[in-house]
This record gives C-alpha cells, sequence and structure tokens, in this order.
C-alpha cells in the first residue's frame, strides 16, 4: 500500500512512539477494505510499538463502517477513527494520530491543553472530508487532538466518496462537514480554539479579557497571512515588542492547492506554506493572538501615542504603529437564493467540495484564470461543467482556454449574468442568467455552483478611518504609510496592483521597516512617559 519512500519516512516518525497503538480494521470483501488492511500492516510492520487487532467485544464491528481504522491507545484508551483510507492530504492527520495516540507531545498551548482535558460529557464527532480538501485536515486533526487528550471525546474522519449514502441522507454538499451526537456542529475550516469556543461558552471572554490585558505593542501587526507573517518577522528582528493579532495563520494561503510560481521553492502545496509561516514566526518572541478579528482601529490622540484595535470578542489592544495585513476572501455573487444555498450546492474552492459533485452537473460563475482551471479540473469528476462569464471573451490565459474547448463535457457561455440561484429547499437544483446580448432570461438545471470571481479586500472595518481607493483597498505609499500615521498595510488588503504571494510577503516586510523608521523618528507616547 505505502511505497518505499513513504515507508521511509513513517519509519523515521514511529521513532517517536513511547507507548503501544493498537490498529483495529473493520473490513468487509471490498477492494478498498484490501487496500486498509494493506495499509495496516504495513504501518505495523515498521515499528515494534503498532499492532494490528481485530475487533473485541467491546466493539460493536456492526455498527463499524467498512473499510475503517480504529487507532487506539494501550496507554490511554483514547480513541481515533478513520472510515475510509487516510490518504491524500489526510495521510498527516493519520500520522499525527499515531504519533499522538503513542504518546508523543501534542504541539498545543499547555491551557488549551487543559481546557479539552476539562470538558466534561461525551463528544462523538463525525468529520465528512474529500481526500483532496486541503481545508479538511486541519478540523480532522483538532478533533483527533482533543480525542488524544480526552477519552471521552472521539472522532471519526468519513470520506464522503466512499460513503456516499451518508452522504446523501444528511445531504452534505460541502467539507469539511462536522457533525457532534448525530447533530451539524460545523461546516468548513474551524480551528481547535473555535472548536472549544462553541463548547465551552466562557471560553471566548476569558481569552477576550486576557487580551485586553496586554501591555502595549511597538509594532501590532493585524492578519497571518503571507504580509502579516512576513511584517511580524522582520519587526522581532528589531527586537521591539511585537505582536499578532489574525482570525487563522496562513490567510488565503490555506485555500490554494498548488503554488508553483514561490520563488526558490519548485511547488508546493498551500496549507504546508502556512504552516511553515507560523513556525517562522514562531521562532521569534512574537505575540500570537488567533481567532480574532478586528473591528475598529482609534487613532492616537497625537502622532507618536498609542493607537486602540478594537477587536470583535471585545477585547482592546494598544500599540505604537500598526501594520494592516488583513488580505481578501473570494467575492460573492450577491444574487438571491446565494447565501441560502451556501453549502448546499453554493462553493467556492472545487478542490474540497469537488468530489461530492461526482457524476452530476455543475455551473463555475467566472472565466478568468481561476475559474477556467476550476472547470478542467471539475470536468474530470463530474457529468458536465457550464462555465457563466459576464464579459463577451473569456479572461483566462489562452493555453487554458484551449484545454477547456478540448475537453467534451465543458461548455462555455460569454455574456451572462447569473441573477439567481434556484433550489427546492435543501439543495441547488440549478440557476437562472440573463443573456446580455439579447436580454433573454434562461435557466440551468444542475446540482452545483462553484463561484470564482475575484476578491473582495477586508478591509470594511477600516471605512472612516483609513483612505480607500473605490474598490476598498487601502492606498499606501512607498513605505507602506497609510492615511493614518502609525499605521502601515501590506498584502492584498492594500492598492498594490498584483496580489501573489511573494509580493505580499515583501510589502510585509516594507511595511515593518517603515514601521520601525516611524518608530524612531517620533516621541515616546504620551500614556508611557505618565506611568
Amino acid at each position: 500500500m505505502l511505497d518505499t519512500n513513504m515507508k521511509t519516512q513513517l519509519q523515521n516518525y514511529l521513532q517517536n512512539l513511547k507507548t503501544s497503538v493498537e490498529l483495529v480494521v473493520f473490513l468487509d470483501d471490498s477492494n478498498k477494505s484490501a487496500e486498509m488492511e494493506s495499509l495496516a500492516n504495513d504501518i505495523a510492520s515498521l515499528s515494534d510499538k503498532v499492532s494490528v487487532a481485530k475487533p473485541d467485544n467491546s466493539l460493536s464491528e456492526k455498527a463499524e463502517r467498512k473499510p475503517s481504522m480504529l487507532v487506539r491507545s494501550a496507554a490511554t484508551g483514547s480513541e481515533i477513527r478513520f472510515a475510509g483510507l487516510p490518504m491524500g492530504h489526510e495521510f498527516t492527520s493519520l500520522v499525527l494520530a499515531l504519533l499522538h495516540s503513542g504518546g508523543h507531545p501534542i504541539k498545543v498551548d499547555d491551557a488549551v491543553a487543559e481546557q479539552v482535558k476539562a470538558l466534561e460529557g461525551n463528544y462523538r464527532f463525525e468529520t465528512y472530508v474529500s481526500l483532496s480538501c486541503q481545508n479538511c485536515p486541519d478540523v480532522v486533526q483538532a478533533l483527533n487532538i482533543m480525542s488524544a487528550l480526552n477519552p471521552n471525546i472521539t472522532n471519526v474522519m468519513i470520506d464522503g466518496a466512499l460513503f456516499p449514502k451518508e452522504v446523501d441522507e444528511r445531504k452534505i454538499m460541502a467539507v469539511p462537514s462536522v457533525y457532534l451526537n448525530g447533530e451539524l456542529f460545523a461546516q468548513g475550516r474551524i480551528s481547535l480554539q473555535e472548536i472549544l469556543n462553541k463548547l465551552d461558552t466562557g471560553a471566548a471572554q476569558r481569552q477576550a479579557e486576557s487580551i485586553s490585558e496586554k501591555a502595549p505593542f511597538d509594532v501590532l501587526v493585524v492578519g497571518g497571512g503571507p504580509a502579516g507573517a512576513s511584517a511580524a518577522i522582520y519587526s522581532a528582528r528589531k527586537g521591539i515588542r511585537t505582536g499578532i493579532v489574525a482570525d487563522r495563520f496562513g490567510g488565503q494561503v490555506m485555500d490554494t492547492v498548488g503554488i508553483e510560481n514561490f520563488i526558490s521553492v519548485k511547488a508546493t502545496e498551500g496549507p504546508k506554506l502556512a504552516a511553515s509561516l507560523e513556525e517562522h514566526v514562531r521562532d521569534y518572541d512574537v505575540d500570537i493572538m488567533t481567532q480574532q478579528r478586528a473591528s475598529r482601529i482609534v487613532a492616537a490622540e497625537q502622532v507618536g501615542d498609542l493607537i486602540q484595535v478594537e477587536l470583535e470578542s471585545g477585547a482592546t489592544l494598544k500599540s505604537r504603529s500598526l501594520v494592516i495585513a488583513t488580505g481578501a476572501r473570494w467575492r460573492e455573487m450577491n444574487v438571491p437564493g446565494e447565501q441560502e444555498y451556501r453549502g448546499k450546492g453554493v462553493a467556492y474552492c472545487p478542490h474540497c467540495d469537488g468530489p461530492l459533485f461526482k457524476g452530476k452537473k455543475v455551473a463555475v460563475i467566472g472565466g478568468g484564470n481561476s475559474g477556467i482551471e476550476a472547470a478542467i479540473d471539475l470536468a474530470g469528476i463530474v457529468e458536465h461543467v457550464t462555465v457563466l462569464e459576464f464579459d463577451s471573451k473569456l479572461r483566462a490565459d489562452e493555453v487554458l482556454q484551449r484545454k477547456a474547448r478540448s475537453m467534451g463535457n465543458i461548455d462555455i457561455i460569454t455574456e451572462a449574468l447569473t441573477t439567481e440561484v434556484l433550489g427546492d429547499g435543501e439543495k441547488v437544483t440549478g440557476l437562472r442568467y440573463t443573456d446580455r446580448a439579447t436580454d433573454e432570461s434562461k435557466a440551468v438545471e444542475l446540482s452545483g455552483i462553484f463561484v470564482q470571481i475575484g476578491l473582495v479586500p477586508n478591509a470594511e472595518f477600516l471605512k472612516g478611518t483609513l483612505e480607500l481607493s473605490p474598490r476598498g483597498e487601502i492606498i499606501v505609499g512607498a513605505q507602506s504609510e497609510t492615511s493614518l500615521p502609525g499605521v502601515f498595510a501590506a498584502g492584498d488588503v492594500t492598492t498594490a496592483p498584483y496580489k501573489q504571494i511573494i509580493i505580499a510577503m515583501g510589502s510585509g516586510a516594507t511595511a515593518a521597516l517603515g514601521a520601525f523608521d516611524y518608530l524612531i523618528r517620533t516621541p515616546e507616547p504620551q500614556q508611557q512617559k505618565a506611568a
């Protein structure tokens, strides 16, 4: 099941096991079950601390999905399940499950670990994924960590493509979809801290109170994407008090599958790059605050005084200077039915949700590079793809257009204005568009709609505070300075003309250096002098 290279790498990882791990496999006569058995035996052959066990009387074999694998800690009794082969993006989830079940230290803050251990009651999580989804492993791994820390918590990763009956019965049309004790708990990426905040209702308030008590920063970076990470590193290297507050590390990079234009790295994947960004930032003395979003900026009373950043959680942070690097998000169609059927047929990530539409008809909205790339990817999975482009011609690179037109199951409609998402109350059944050439309204029957029409800067909270462009981007100067003294900006949220990872990193460095130059040329804050 595993090739020589994967076996070598896995064997090295398994040397970190401190206690024994059992792999209990539940099989039927299918080819996938044979592969599951082969995978379990391959893993067991690489470490004397891993064994393959048959289901015992404490496990109801009838209740288990087949094929599936149970990773059980002999020391603690914790159980982590995988229904379907945990390969592709989920192979890392399997490796971590083995390590955590075998006593290898779990990389979470001590306070978070204690919070997980303190949860009372029984929590049975089911996480539906597709193996091509780059977002799903984050959720699976967060829940698996909780399972390893607290024996009252269990999680099972379920490959939706292998268990289509369950997917249909639960009307799952987006991944990851998380169920808790049989009820829908979350859909889309959700972090360990966000899960805890939902389970422990007082956690968010305690976290906000703790954040508000922090001493003022010299540089506070708002945003955790490539620009924010770069700004934090460059600031910390100056030896000044640096903080970074963000919803999540990685930003849009987390939603990017293949990256082949990051200079010096021939090819990588978004989540892998995001993990490297976070690891690099943590190498420095940076105060990292995640699961937090800025809601307002309050300017200093005079140049050099402290600027305030108010967060949606109710917390407030203070800093002598700011670097805004909040990035951008996918643009929505803003038509009737889009929000109602979001996650029920309306999707924004073809790599994540595409496998759920196998054999069905879908549409891609947008004829740029991202739209045509999505159509090409989907055409290998679904029955038929209809591309709708507002303009009279596609905007994608010619090589992508030729590829799309050469495929027999892609239709391209130009001068099409999408006007409505149609559905039956539970899922998408089609869409309505206007032919701009004839002004005729037309309908297309389909099961899924993938929206790929560009980006919107995450700068709404800055309206009335900073000068923004007509497109809502932060206007910046040569040193990344904004219209407000002491506030700098970097990355996709700014007027920088090209939205690329490497450009965002460079602008983050520029903003940090601009902020440092501002600090050494302005007086010490009046608040600190008084103290």
